[in-house]
């Protein structure tokens, strides 16, 4: 197995991170505010975490596992979802708090854009007390959500994995999940607790706010000094490779139709990570995610299209 630059072959992903149900609300043009808005609506499973996962799977990836804390209202529910998809799940029962639920406005005009209203619950109460060094057994890579640093105990958790997967030159990846979180959280206090990962996958809007930097090649190059590998996602622009201070590679995005743009970007990093751990090197799978993303955006919600992870809920 090799670093961050690519080549690495072989073991599990361990996945550590969100699972939450999503609401999906798709319309058509500006919410009429203070009345009613015609809408598509329906519940799937979803969250960063549980979404790569899922689309690492989809990609070939031969062993997925995913670490992440639910309620006992959708426990069942989100285990026969990801089981259905390839991962297997290791799911921790809160009995104090609910699953997290995320409400996702999808406006269906050409951009496909979407905002969320996330209600978090159980999955930033998961913490240390949740690890085992065992999780790491035939592990080749461990990729971290970055909603886990938007609450105490989840930080606490990030810093025993990560601390875990240097002893055992397991490398790891990140992704930093909100603009809005990120700010809240603050980019220097950020950029130390990502110290010691090995691949950052930062949207082009989170590269910018992570570094103040209005270009996203010069957030991508500036990253790159941080942390070994950068790989900044760009939608319809592509992706950036950046490594050692400089863009190395710029791939060119796949053309879709897009319905709905949630998971995009956690399609993406499922797919890239299903790469590296076939042994491609980042540009190729930077392609591979880009390839993946293109799929995502033609189909509703964030999962992969595959009819064991559906049934009559997809769209």
């Amino acid at each position: 197995m090799t670093g961050a630059s690519g080549g690495a072959s072989g073991g599990a992903l361990l996945v550590v991170g969100d699972v939450v149900t999503d609401v999906v609300a798709r319309h058509r043009g500006p919410l009429a505010v203070g009345t009613d808005t015609a809408a598509s609506v329906r519940r799937l499973p979803g969250g960063a975490g549980a979404n790569v996962a899922c689309w690492a799977a989809h990609e070939g990836c031969g062993e997925v596992r995913l670490l992440g804390r639910v309620g006992t209202d959708a426990a069942a529910w989100h285990e026969r979802e990801l089981a259905a998809c390839g991962v297997r799940p290791l799911l921790v029962v809160d009995a104090a708090a609910p699953t997290g639920t995320v409400i996702c406005l999808v406006d269906t005009a050409d951009s496909a854009e979407r905002t969320f209203l996330t209600d978090s619950g159980a999955s930033l109460r998961i913490g240390p007390d949740d690890w085992s060094d065992a999780l790491l057994d035939g592990v080749g890579r461990l990729h971290l959500s970055g909603y886990l640093l938007f609450s105490e105990p989840s930080r606490a958790l990030v810093s025993v994995a990560l601390s875990a997967a240097r002893a055992r030159g397991v490398p790891v990846s990140l992704d930093p999940a909100s603009t809005g979180f990120l700010t809240a959280l603050g980019v220097d206090r950020f950029l130390g607790l990502v110290e010691g990962v090995d691949v950052l996958l930062p949207s082009r809007d989170e590269a910018c706010l992570l570094t103040g930097l209005p270009d996203a090649a010069d957030a991508a190059a500036k990253l790159s000094r941080h942390v070994p590998l950068v790989i900044v996602k760009q939608g319809v622009q592509g992706a950036l490779v950046a490594r050692s201070g400089a863009v190395s590679t710029r791939v060119a995005a796949v053309r879709a139709s897009p319905r709905d743009s949630t998971g995009a970007g956690d399609a993406f990093t499922g797919a890239f990570l299903a790469a590296l751990l076939a042994g491609a090197e980042p540009r190729e799978a930077a392609a591979a995610g880009c390839r993946a993303g293109a799929r995502a955006v033609e189909r509703v919600g964030g999962r992969p299209p595959r009819a064991a992870c559906w049934g009559p809920a997809d769209g």
